[in-house]
């Protein structure tokens, strides 16, 4: 995986290959996607994984987060994210696709794009 710079305050990205799935979220300025799994790093302490997913689950944006950066509105935890294309990861196992998609469309139901969740 490659790490990118994904903004200001230095969260990390982490994409993999890009498939172009036709996805109806995708738009000039990026792809939308919404939070689906919220986990802590099992070999680094203090780190929260952010998976953000598009709305059938096929592609994915992954963040990482010190625990102690959780603090202050800069750092809020949206509900959805719009992300570039080439930010973006596809989820080869189909289980994990359906259960991105359920969570995604979950999200979507119960927020606004800007939420903090």
């Amino acid at each position: 995986m490659e790490t990118n710079r994904s903004d200001e305050t230095g969260d990390r990205t982490d994409a993999g290959e890009t498939a172009d799935h036709g996805d109806p979220t995708d738009d000039d300025d990026g792809v939308r996607v919404w939070l689906v799994e919220r986990t802590y790093g099992d070999d680094e302490l203090n780190i929260v994984i952010l998976v953000y997913a598009t709305e059938d689950g096929r592609r994915y944006h992954r963040r990482e987060r010190a625990l102690t950066s959780f603090g202050g509105p800069a750092r809020e935890t949206k509900a959805s994210l719009v992300v570039p294309p080439n930010s973006l990861g596809t989820v080869d196992d189909v289980a994990t696709q359906e259960r991105y998609a359920e969570e995604a469309a979950r999200m979507a139901a119960r927020h606004d794009p800007e939420d903090s969740v």
